[in-house]
């Protein structure tokens, strides 16, 4: 079922690029997208409930409603940096910005490991690969590129430092839900925060938009359920090493349907990803 994972990375990178075409038009502002697109993931997301719920008696304790709000919160800020960055740039000039959220991760499941016994796996076999390949995508871009930090850079990377940190911190509490009913409950608080606080204009969104909006929902479904099945079946730094092959996918993608250049540096950070996923599942 290594699939599972797989499926996420090409849904990670589909999903960036897909928000990224939605958002580079110029009707549509931020707070509008993320209040939409929410909407859209929980609207899709209904139907499949009645097959896929579960939420366990543990999940209702003190601790866990506020560690499930926290992840709301921190998610809300995620989104925000993130859709901010995706606005005012190139996909591919964020990408190494991007490129830390794995690192984010694997770094927070150590601190996190070391308060926190059986929840956070730092398994050698996964966690120096990773380590590697998330250094490895990254380093080149930053030496040979000569990176200037400006907002739209700056917000990517806080958005990626604030994904990971939601993701470390569902870790705590997903064993109490299916990935789905987790994903749905998040999607919904954060749609409901969003529409009081922004209050957009439906009606002001095109169909064509709504089609994309839609569309990217569905992207970003299969990509959070992947991520959260693989944390509870592989642990959350295999399943992070998995996802690291997303920019792949990102860089092929905003190549063709962008037309952003790609240059042979991705190619190299490329190659050393798939090297260090093979060396784990061959290990």
């Amino acid at each position: 079922m290594i699939q599972i994972p797989l499926l996420s990375a090409l849904a990670l990178s589909a999903g960036t690029v897909l928000e990224k075409i939605i958002l580079r038009k110029k009707n549509m502002d931020i707070k509008s997208y993320q209040t939409i697109s929410f909407f859209a993931i929980v609207l899709l997301m209904l139907p499949l409930l009645y097959f896929f719920w579960r939420l366990d008696s543990e999940a209702l304790t003190l601790k866990n409603i506020l560690i499930f709000f926290s992840i709301i919160v921190v998610s809300l800020l995620a989104n925000m940096f993130s859709f901010y960055s995706l606005k005012g740039a190139k996909v591919t000039s964020l990408e190494p910005a991007k490129l830390f959220e794995p690192l984010f991760v694997i770094s927070l499941a150590i601190l996190f490991s070391f308060f926190m016994d059986g929840i956070y796996e730092t398994n050698n076999k996964f966690l120096i690969p990773a380590i590697i390949a998330g250094i490895a995508i990254i380093f080149p871009h930053i030496k040979k590129e000569k990176i200037k930090l400006n907002k739209y850079f700056i917000t990517a990377l806080l958005g990626s430092l604030f994904f990971a940190l939601e993701l470390v911190l569902s870790r705590l509490i997903l064993n109490f839900y299916s990935p789905l009913a987790f994903y749905f409950l998040r999607c919904l608080f954060i749609f409901l925060i969003s529409l009081i606080l922004f209050r957009p204009q439906f009606n002001l969104v095109n169909k064509k938009n709504y089609f994309i909006i839609f569309a990217t929902a569905g992207v970003w479904i299969i990509y959070r359920i992947a991520i959260y099945w693989g944390y509870l079946k592989y642990g959350i730094v295999f399943t992070t090493l998995i996802t690291m092959l997303a920019p792949i996918g990102i860089y092929l993608f905003a190549s063709i349907f962008l037309k952003e250049k790609l240059k042979w540096k991705n190619v190299l950070s490329s190659v050393i990803i798939v090297a260090c996923v093979i060396y784990s599942l061959l290990a």
